[in-house]
């Protein structure tokens, strides 16, 4: 139940601004405040932590506040300063895919939102926040609300496509709309994100994609320049592995990769396909229905459910091929750069910003969604020349370089922060 003493004390319109650094003789970096609503380790949570981890220590400071306990604040606290901040359970639980007139309007939960907003102004105003990065949807309302009332710059990274066919039509008609009026900047993951907005012209946006870390590969030479790719000494007639990563959902199309898998199989007898991943979100029902999928084709002995894996460097590097199967438009595709830089060939559904990445044919070969009978051609394809197979990974890991290194992703949100603290 909320507190409802908390409305007996005011928010002070009056208290003091935020630190301003850049006309000081010495002067210190900006407070960053990063909100996330959750402490779940979800694509965007590892992406923020990532981020954190390679922001300039001379350019920002950087302060987080989760709204629970969980993965996420322990990773992150090993990072940086961090802070729990509690907010009912019952708000964080609510599913973004259910949103709708019942829960927009929630009267109770508006009750529960309003107290906690109070509690983050006061948050980023006794902690001299200098700008409020938001990184989930939730946290985009909420942070930015918070925001405005403490009177601070506030940057939206938007990690979601807002479509119809990803959130409920009034959710998308309020978040459209809000994005044109609360936001300072928006940042999204991809372009494809960005464009769901429908920003007007001269709204500060741009794209900015999620990088990952390389490291721990061996280095070969591919048209003259030095790529680090991993290598593996692999016997001809062993088995070839082909593997998804990611949580399990039901559009994120674990039943259309086991369908695939089965057509594979008739051709591979000896492949071996491994989901990698578990239901997070409430979605039990999907988890089991799809275990039992392999039984139901007869290839029960060459599908391989490993559970949630926290690291999943060592279990992409142990596959021939990474497949993407999302059947809506994916906002990015974090685990598809992973595979990449990881120097394997991807198979990956046509939509969202998935095209921004794979280049068809070069890195990897783009499918129709939903299409197990495309998915396992391109599959097929690739287990059936590995000259091929090789040289798209190098270009694939070759791609990562030069264009989704983590590095390359911080300068570049550094440069955000000083372009709204000008």
């Amino acid at each position: 139940m909320p507190n409802l003493s908390a409305f007996s004390e005011q928010v002070d319109n009056h208290s003091m601004p935020a630190r301003s650094t850049l006309g000081d003789a010495n002067p210190s970096p900006p407070r960053v405040l990063f909100f996330d609503h959750t402490a779940a380790l979800g694509g965007g949570e590892i992406a923020l932590a990532n981020l954190v981890r390679h922001l300039d220590a001379k350019k920002v400071k950087a302060i987080v506040v989760l709204a629970s306990e969980g993965p996420l604040a322990e990773r992150l606290r090993a990072i940086c300063e961090t802070h729990v901040l509690a907010l009912s359970s019952r708000v964080v639980a609510h599913k973004k895919d259910k949103l709708g007139i019942g829960t927009l309007f929630c009267v109770w939960d508006a009750l529960i939102v309003l107290i906690y907003v109070i509690r983050l102004t006061r948050f980023i105003r006794d902690h001299h926040i200098d700008v409020v990065h938001t990184n989930s949807l939730k946290a985009d309302i909420i942070g930015g609300a918070a925001a405005r009332l403490a009177s601070r710059p506030v940057i939206w990274h938007v990690r979601d496509r807002i479509e119809d066919d990803y959130l409920p039509m009034p959710a998308v008609r309020v978040f459209r709309l809000l994005a044109r009026m609360v936001p300072s900047y928006v940042i999204a993951n991809s372009a494809a994100t960005l464009s769901t907005l429908h920003l007007r012209t001269g709204d500060r946006g741009t794209s900015i994609s999620s990088g990952i870390e390389l490291n721990g590969k061996t280095t070969v030479v591919h048209d003259g320049t030095k790529l680090d790719v991993p290598t593996k000494t692999r016997n001809p007639q062993s088995e070839f592995r082909v593997g998804l990563v990611g949580r399990i959902s039901p559009w994120k199309g674990q039943h259309i990769f086991i369908k695939a898998a089965a057509l594979v199989h008739e051709h591979f007898p000896y492949a071996r396909f491994f989901i990698i991943g578990a239901a997070l979100f409430g979605e039990d029902q999907y988890d089991v229905e799809v275990r039992q999928l392999p039984g139901q084709l007869g290839i029960h002995d060459n599908v391989e459910f490993t559970g949630f894996c926290h690291d999943i460097e060592p279990a992409i590097a142990k596959l021939d091929i990474l497949v993407h199967a999302s059947t809506k438009g994916e906002p990015f595709g974090q685990v598809i750069i992973e595979g990449m830089a990881a120097g394997k060939p991807v198979v990956a559904t046509n939509g969202g910003g998935v095209p921004e990445i794979v280049e068809d044919g070069q890195t990897g070969i783009l499918v129709p969604m939903g299409d197990a009978d495309a998915m396992a051609e391109a599959i097929r394809q690739i287990l059936s020349d590995p000259r091929k197979a090789r040289a798209m990974g190098i270009q694939a890991r070759h791609r990562v370089a030069n264009h989704f290194t983590v590095e390359k992703t911080a300068r570049r949100v550094e440069a955000v922060y000083a372009e709204i603290l000008h």
